[in-house]
């Protein structure tokens, strides 16, 4: 029998990259159009007018405006942009 145990590799070397998730514009801020907004697992806040929901649950700007973050208590958190008057 072996006294000694056998060198292999580790098998904790491992560690993934941070995802950079969060809310990446925050209320009363202006967005551009096609400006992500949060970045998000699944869907805590959900998409409002003139916004998007990606693929990966992503939220985006339609339009160039401002973001809002109303709560409308039973059916959820939601994201707005309220489009801005270009003169």
């Amino acid at each position: 029998m072996a006294h000694k145990k056998g060198l292999g590799s580790s098998k904790n070397g491992r560690d993934s990259n941070a995802q950079r998730l969060g809310v990446k514009v925050f209320g009363g801020q202006t967005i551009l159009g096609g400006g992500i907004i949060v970045r998000q697992r699944g869907t805590p806040l959900k998409p409002g007018a003139n916004v998007g929901r990606g693929k990966d649950d992503t939220l985006f700007a339609k339009v160039d405006g401002i973001a809002r973050f109303p709560d409308r208590g039973q059916h959820g958190r939601f994201v707005n942009v309220d489009p801005t008057v270009s003169a």
